[in-house]
């Protein structure tokens, strides 16, 4: 899974008839700090995930688990809203 910030929306009037009503949300990575990582990812918003919100991303054939996605054409997928990250670091 990949932790990122909602910093977009992809607006595409045609797409796949699969995907009509679908969202999709473009993901930038961050790390633990929420400071950013180079990239993007356009995902599949599942989950109602709006811009600035931090989120998790599926990738890959998990993208297509989700009850919004099963069975159609989704390679990255919003799945949660991050609400806390709890980090213990030793050392």
């Amino acid at each position: 899974m990949i932790l990122g910030r909602v910093i977009g929306t992809v607006w595409a009037t045609r797409k796949d008839e699969k995907l009509t009503g679908s969202t999709l949300q473009i993901v930038r990575p961050v790390e633990l700090d929420y400071s950013p990582k180079p990239g993007f990812v356009v995902a599949v918003d599942a989950v109602g995930a709006g811009v600035g919100e931090i989120v998790l991303v599926v990738q890959g054939s998990s993208a297509r688990q989700t009850v919004k996605t099963q069975n159609k054409p989704v390679d990255a997928t919003i799945m949660a809203i991050v609400d806390k990250l709890d980090i213990e670091e030793q050392g």
